[in-house]
């Protein structure tokens, strides 16, 4: 291994590859801040750039917009409420009430902080143990897949607040729901698309947050205006107290490691991480605001590492994003599996290497922007309303080009502002959403293998022990009822 990081350091620090990866970082923090485009959006404007560089150089670049991607994406979810990338979402649980209680450049500043640990964190992982981790993911199989879905949405449930439980698990079936409409991806067959040929391909995940989040907080915001602007932002909101940075340290150390092996695992990505470990701290932390920031900014970040692994190690892209790229490696004339690290180490290594450097880069950029994008959310909201409005609209417009998804999108925005109108969190709905292909999927298969026996499950001591922790959750509201 110290040789192929020794290889990875003069591959990576040579001047042009240190110039490619501060191109890619910028590009893709810029693009990821515009709601809507995304990474996939940001690698596929950087292709044609790419294909003119040799392939080291190339796909250094390109692993510079993607994480650059994910690291700008919480920009906008903070400041108002329209997440720049899927892996964003949870951001903006905490960061956006933050902003609008006058501290924009505090979670701005906390998110910066995060997105760095969780990316440099990653990547000394994927340093150390690139190889042994992609024969560990070798053995999370279907099976394991439809297990750690459903412990996923049961935990949504069970660690809702008390009061929320009911509503929790309705708009989590919801999303469940609206996750099965299009065409079935083993069957070929459409559901639930009512004739219409625009709900063939399903509804799109950047629609659907648009939606429930930024078009229905622009509508609640002209219903109930706020009675008072958000306090100015000072500079001083960048000076995180060392006391606060320790708790927040411990927070982003426990997230980083949940994102990175959530990101080994093909077919998971940035968004699940993001997504378990703000969960995972609303539950074992001390649920302030500050930690609902660093949790998921510091896991996105580190899946976002964690990706590379299957796709380097195996050949087997991980997520759309990591489907694109594997595309451009093709392009090269590259074949990702094991024979890269020993026929090509220079490309392997040096694109590892070259992450801690897009972390650097990434950290010295956005801090001195900070105090400019913060002065967004002081703004009247006769003009921010609007802008928000604006942005939803030109982010779906421009990922689909449809004129009927922005139609559908108003609709999902109304009923979006009713559920939240009734007390009905929307985060649960985003979640089902996102599992609910993962989940149907992967149990269609494990039955598929096992000929449509459900002991098949329980004969794999991986899934049985899932499903045994998530019958265990399920008896807690019983257990803490017997002893209240």
């Amino acid at each position: 291994m110290l040789d192929g990081v020794l290889t990875g350091l003069a591959t990576a620090l040579t001047l042009q590859n240190v110039l490619w990866v501060a191109l890619g970082c910028l590009a893709g923090t810029l693009i990821g801040m515009m709601p809507g485009l995304g990474p996939i959006s940001a690698i596929a404007l950087m292709i044609p750039v790419s294909y003119s560089l040799d392939p080291t150089g190339g796909l250094i670049m390109m692993a510079g917009v993607y994480y650059g991607a994910v690291f700008g994406g919480s920009t906008s979810s903070i400041l108002i409420n329209a997440p720049g990338v899927a892996s964003t979402v949870a951001t903006s649980f905490d960061g956006y009430p933050m902003a609008r209680e006058g501290q924009a450049g505090k979670a701005l500043a906390i998110a910066a902080y995060a997105s760095f640990f969780g990316g440099t964190a990653g990547a000394l992982i994927l340093l150390a143990f690139a190889s042994s981790l992609a024969a560990v993911a070798l053995h999370i199989q279907s099976a394991e897949y439809a297990a750690l879905v459903l412990f996923a949405m049961t935990c949504v449930v069970i660690f809702a607040q008390p009061g929320e439980r009911n509503a929790s698990l309705i708009t989590l079936l919801l999303g469940l729901m609206l996750g099965t409409v299009g065409t079935d991806q083993l069957g070929g067959t459409q559901r639930f698309t009512l004739g219409l040929l625009e709900l063939t391909d399903g509804i799109p995940f950047v629609l659907l947050v648009m939606a429930t989040f930024a078009l229905a907080e622009a509508f609640r915001l002209a219903m109930h205006p706020l009675s008072q602007p958000p306090g100015q932002f000072s500079a001083r909101d960048l000076l995180i107290p060392i006391s606060l940075l320790r708790g927040l340290a411990r927070v982003a150390g426990r997230s980083s490691v949940l994102g990175f092996f959530i990101g080994v695992m093909p077919g998971a990505g940035a968004t699940l991480a993001s997504f378990f470990a703000y969960d995972l701290e609303k539950r074992v932390g001390d649920g302030s605001r500050e930690a609902g920031v660093t949790a998921p900014e510091a896991a996105n970040n580190a899946a976002s590492t964690g990706s590379f692994v299957p796709l380097l190690s195996l050949g087997v892209p991980g997520s759309g994003t990591s489907a694109v790229l594997l595309g451009v490696m093709l392009a090269y004339g590259l074949q990702p599996g094991p024979t890269l690290v020993t026929d090509q180490p220079e490309v392997f290594w040096g694109v590892i290497v070259s992450m801690y450097i897009g972390n650097i880069f990434l950290l010295g950029m956005n801090l001195p922007l900070i105090p400019y994008l913060a002065r967004i959310v002081s703004l009247p909201q006769q003009i921010l309303i609007p802008l928000v409005v604006t942005f939803s609209l030109l982010g779906v417009l421009l990922t689909t080009f449809s004129v009927f998804d922005l139609s559908l999108m108003l609709l999902l925005a109304l009923g979006a502002t009713l559920l939240k109108r009734f007390g009905f969190p929307l985060a649960p709905l985003l979640l089902g959403f996102i599992l609910s292909g993962l989940f149907e999927e992967n149990l269609r298969r494990a039955l598929q293998l096992s000929a449509g026996e459900l002991a098949y499950l329980l004969e794999r001591p991986i899934t049985l022990g899932i499903l045994l922790a998530n019958a265990a959750i399920c008896l807690l509201p019983l257990w803490n009822r017997k002893v209240s």
